[in-house]
């Protein structure tokens, strides 16, 4: 969208509240970068009115944190002053990010000696992996967070790297 006006609805900023959290591998700092460069490059994410009251308008900043087993988005506006936040439980994610955690292992592994066709059978089993845990996040933010696939792919990878345990 170079000379087009960009929608409100869309993250301006995103951290990670990386309190607590084991040292990332150079992978994972790797994945934790890129999934936030794509994020603000091209994301849809819009706060929708609840109650009958309108949100606070994009677009938005988001700080991405685990608490007390809980992944927290909380949302301000551009300006900094808080537009919403919502929590969801980590269970529904536990198995997922757990073979996630494993096909990325074998995929690095395999990088390293294996032939390219095995290399992306693998790859090809770590997407649809990733696509299962996208998918499950953009329900679980129904109703709370209006996004698409491509965003909650990359908000996936950012709840992986919070889930990072070294």
């Amino acid at each position: 969208m170079a000379d087009e006006e960009k929608p409100a609805a869309r993250l301006i900023a995103v951290t990670l509240d990386e309190t607590g959290l084991a040292p990332a591998t150079p992978e994972i700092e790797q994945e934790r970068r890129v999934a936030i460069f794509d994020l603000i490059e091209n994301n849809a994410f819009g706060l929708p009115g609840r109650e009958g009251r309108q949100p606070p308008p994009g677009p938005y900043r988001l700080k991405l944190a685990i608490r007390e087993r809980r992944l927290v988005f909380d949302v301000e506006t551009e300006a900094g002053e808080k537009a919403g936040e919502v929590h969801l439980s980590l269970s529904p994610f536990n198995q997922v990010v757990k073979d996630y955690f494993q096909i990325c292992e074998a995929y690095f592994d395999a990088v390293k000696r294996l032939p390219p066709a095995q290399i992306e059978a693998i790859d090809m089993g770590r997407r649809g992996i990733h696509n299962e845990g996208s998918r499950i996040l953009i329900e679980r933010l129904e109703g709370k967070v209006d996004t698409d696939m491509a965003t909650a792919r990359r908000l996936f990878t950012l709840l992986c790297v919070l889930h990072f345990k070294g």
